[in-house]
């Protein structure tokens, strides 16, 4: 069964959230990856965009085309998994932002606790700023 996602108009499965993993992780290739994941599991199905050796150099029109494709169905229920190059990680997170008016929500690894936290992003929150 669809229902209609009525921040976006888009329509979508009323299953789990998406965990958009943006690379395969490092060592995945060789069967070793270097971190687990699996931690990440519990807030939805895994999704990945690019193999772990994805770099923008000279040229990032097509691979951003791909992330535009790969991201074609993110939604506010949706996750992000920033793992790989920054500078994809970052452009990921701009394309997203793109497709949801500035609101998403991303995994963060707390290393002390050894678990991930969702992060919810709104890029255009009007609450009060503290700069302390």
């Amino acid at each position: 069964m669809k229902e209609k996602n009525n921040d976006y108009g888009r329509i979508k499965n009323e299953e789990s959230p998406i965990v958009y993993v943006i690379q395969h992780i490092a060592g995945t290739a060789e069967g070793r990856p270097k971190i687990n994941i699996m931690g990440a599991a519990e807030y939805g199905k895994f999704k990945f965009l690019l193999p772990e050796l994805s770099q923008i150099i000279f040229s990032p029109g097509p691979l951003i085309f791909k992330l535009r494709k790969a991201l074609k169905d993110f939604t506010t229920e949706d996750y992000l998994l920033l793992t790989g190059d920054p500078a994809i990680i970052g452009v990921a997170c701009s394309i997203v932002s793109d497709m949801t008016n500035g609101r998403y929500n991303l995994l963060k690894w707390d290393k002390q606790e050894r678990q991930y936290y969702p992060i919810e992003i709104n890029l255009y929150e009007k609450g009060e700023i503290d700069v302390n």
